[in-house]
């Protein structure tokens, strides 16, 4: 089982990954600690598909606060 983390950890691991950074597998790592961290579903795409072209505090805004009933 994953150690949860809080919202600060979180902000800072998503960061890391927005850093380029790690290899493909320290981010892939990354991103599923993130995913395990945080409500919204997949999560990641957040980060890696989304339009908007979020910073991360705005990732971590949305993937934390999100409710079932909102996608």
């Amino acid at each position: 089982m994953t150690q949860k983390l809080t919202k600060h950890e979180v902000l800072e691991l998503v960061k890391k990954i927005y850093e380029l950074n790690m290899t493909e597998e320290e981010v892939s790592e990354a991103v599923d600690i993130f995913e395990e961290n945080v409500p919204y579903p997949g999560a990641g795409d957040l980060i890696f598909w989304d339009a908007r072209e979020l910073t991360p505090e705005e990732v971590v805004e949305i993937a934390w606060n999100y409710k079932k009933d909102e996608k």
